[in-house]
C-alpha cells in the first residue's frame, strides 16, 4: 500500500472515491476541508493506493494547540475505506501514524458512519488501536443517531409510506397556497438566516454566525453540493432548508421556520419538495441527520424533532460513535482531563466575579 498526502491535482479522483464509496460522506469531501479552513482548521487529505487504485482515503482536519507545538486531528465521518477488511484497516492506520506524528498530533478522532450492528467493523477499528469515547444524548461532534429515507421507489409509493397526517399536511400546505422556491441564490441567504435565528431562539439552540453560511455557500454551492430552498406564503418567508448532496445521498442539514402561519404546515411541504429533488438527482438516500436516541422520552427536548422526522417513515440508524487513536498519552490526559477542569473552574470563577461586581453595583446604586 502506498500512502501519500493528496495535492490539488488529486481533488477530482479523491472526491470521486469518497462519493462512490458506500460510507462516503460530504464531510470527507475536499471542499469540506476548504470550508473548515476558514475557521481555524488545516485540512490534510490522505490517499492510500494499491496498483494505482485508491483503496482508502481520509480528509483530516488539524487544529493546532497554541504555544506547545501539538495538535488534535479529526476525520469527520471518516476515514473512508472498507472497515470490514481487517488487514486494510490495520495497514491504513499504521501508515497514517508517521504523518500524524509529523504534525504533532496527540490524537486522531474519528466518527465513521458504521452502524452499531456492524460488529466486524467495530472490532477492526478497535484492533487498529482506537478507543471508544463515551457519549450521551444527541452525540458528540457528529450525531450518534440519524434517520434515513430510502428513495429507491417511485414518488407515489414513497408518499404513501408517510404517516397519514404527514400526507394530509403536505396536501393542506399546497391547498393553502404555500409556494416553495426550490432553488435559491446567495442573495436569499439573509432571508434564511433570519428564519434560522428565529428558530434557534424559539427552540433554545445556538446559531452560527452569518459568515459561516456565506463561507459554506462559496465552498459547496458551486460544486452542486449545497441547495437552499425557502417556502413562502404570499410574500412572507415561513420555512427554509439547507440540503447537502454528494454521491448518492442528500442530507437535510439545517432547517428553519417562522413563528407565523405554522398552521399552514410549510415544513412538511418543503421536506417533500426536497425529497423529490433528491430522487430526481439520482440519490438513493435522504438523510434527516441527527435525532435523539431516547425515543419516547417525554422530557427530551428533541422529542418533537424526532416525531417530525419519524412521520416520513425513515429508518433509524445508530452509529458506533466517536473513537480516539491516542498518540501521546501524557498530552492526551492533559487535553481530556485537566483542560476541561481548568476551563470549568475559570468559567465558574468568572461567573462568581460577575455576581460580586453586580452586587456591588446594586449596593452603590442604593447609596
Amino acid at each position: 500500500m502506498q500512502i501519500s498526502q493528496a495535492t490539488d491535482k488529486d481533488r477530482d479522483r479523491f472526491n470521486q472515491f469518497i462519493a462512490e464509496h458506500e460510507t462516503g460522506d460530504l464531510l470527507q469531501a475536499w471542499e469540506w476541508g476548504d470550508l473548515k479552513s476558514k475557521s481555524g482548521w488545516k485540512p490534510i487529505r490522505v490517499l492510500a493506493e494499491k496498483d494505482g487504485k485508491i483503496v482508502a482515503a481520509a480528509s483530516l482536519l488539524k487544529r493546532s494547540i497554541p504555544k506547545v507545538g501539538k495538535s488534535i486531528i479529526y476525520a469527520s465521518r471518516g476515514p473512508v475505506l472498507d472497515t470490514t477488511n481487517a488487514a486494510l484497516v490495520n495497514e491504513f492506520i499504521a501508515g497514517l501514524r508517521p504523518l500524524l506524528r509529523r504534525h504533532g498530533a496527540i490524537l486522531l478522532k474519528i466518527d465513521p458512519p458504521v452502524p452499531v450492528e456492524d460488529t466486524v467493523s467495530k472490532a477492526n477499528i478497535e484492533a487498529a488501536g482506537f478507543q471508544r469515547i463515551s457519549l450521551e444524548g444527541f452525540g458528540g461532534t457528529q450525531p450518534l443517531c440519524v434517520m434515513q429515507l430510502d428513495l429507491m421507489r417511485d414518488k407515489v409509493a414513497l408518499l404513501q409510506s408517510f404517516k397519514e397526517k404527514w400526507r394530509y399536511n403536505i396536501r393542506l400546505s399546497e391547498r393553502k397556497g404555500i409556494k416553495v422556491r426550490e432553488v435559491c441564490t446567495r442573495e436569499d441567504l439573509p432571508v434564511f438566516y433570519e428564519l434560522l435565528k428565529e428558530t434557534c431562539e424559539r427552540d433554545g439552540f445556538l446559531v452560527r454566525g452569518y459568515t459561516y453560511f456565506e463561507d459554506m455557500w462559496d465552498a459547496l454551492e458551486p460544486k452542486g453540493y449545497l441547495n437552499l430552498a425557502i417556502a413562502y406564503y404570499e410574500d412572507t418567508p415561513l420555512s427554509g432548508v439547507l440540503i447537502y448532496t454528494f454521491g448518492d445521498r442528500a442530507w437535510y442539514t439545517y432547517g428553519a421556520s417562522s413563528n407565523l402561519h405554522r398552521n399552514l404546515m410549510p415544513n412538511h411541504l418543503i421536506q417533500w419538495k426536497m425529497i423529490c429533488r433528491a430522487i430526481d438527482a439520482g440519490c438513493k438516500w435522504y438523510d434527516f441527520r441527527g435525532v435523539s436516541p431516547k425515543s419516547g422520552a417525554g422530557d427530551d427536548h428533541l422529542e418533537g424533532l424526532n416525531r417530525f422526522k419519524e412521520g416520513f417513515n425513515p429508518r433509524f440508524v445508530e452509529y458506533i460513535g466517536e473513537y480516539d487513536l491516542i498518540l501521546s498519552p501524557g498530552w492526551y490526559w492533559l487535553w481530556n482531563i485537566v483542560r476541561p477542569r481548568v476551563q470549568a473552574f475559570m468559567k465558574a470563577r468568572r461567573r462568581g466575579e460577575a455576581s460580586v461586581q453586580k452586587s456591588g453595583q446594586t449596593q452603590s446604586a442604593g447609596l
